[in-house]
């Protein structure tokens, strides 16, 4: 069986843009983590987040199931274990899996009109 994915990812740069709805449109200011299971079992993830100027907030657990792919919102809570973050504040992000998985990282800033999505994959070992 050929390797797909990693067991840990990191995404350093976590920053919620400002909130909000570009007039006339469906984009809306917000963070997202994507995580592929490409496998036959389900994947148990647990993500930390850490901050500058705080301890971590650690061992959130993530179910992605076999096959399938699980879309986490930052700037809402129930997908984050509870955990509310703050609009403009820098966090980074870790996440450990039982199984093999790729995870991607994807922001929608609508601070400018012209706004910008940036999407990247996160750092695997």
């Amino acid at each position: 069986m050929s390797k797909e994915g990693a067991k840990n990812w990191y995404i350093v740069d976590g920053y919620l843009p400002y909130k909000g709805k570009v007039e006339g449109e469906i984009f809306e200011g917000h963070e997202a983590v994507m995580i592929l299971n490409c496998q036959d079992e389900d994947a148990e993830i647990f993500m930390d987040i850490y901050y500058e100027d705080r301890d971590p907030d650690e061992n959130i657990r993530v179910l992605a199931k076999a096959k399938r792919v699980k879309c986490i919102r930052m700037d809402r809570p129930d997908d984050i274990g509870g955990i509310r973050l703050d609009r403009q504040l820098q966090y980074s992000l870790r996440f450990r899996s039982n199984i093999e998985v790729i995870i991607q990282y994807g922001r929608m800033d609508i601070a400018q009109p012209n706004l910008a999505y940036i999407g990247m994959m996160g750092y695997s070992e």
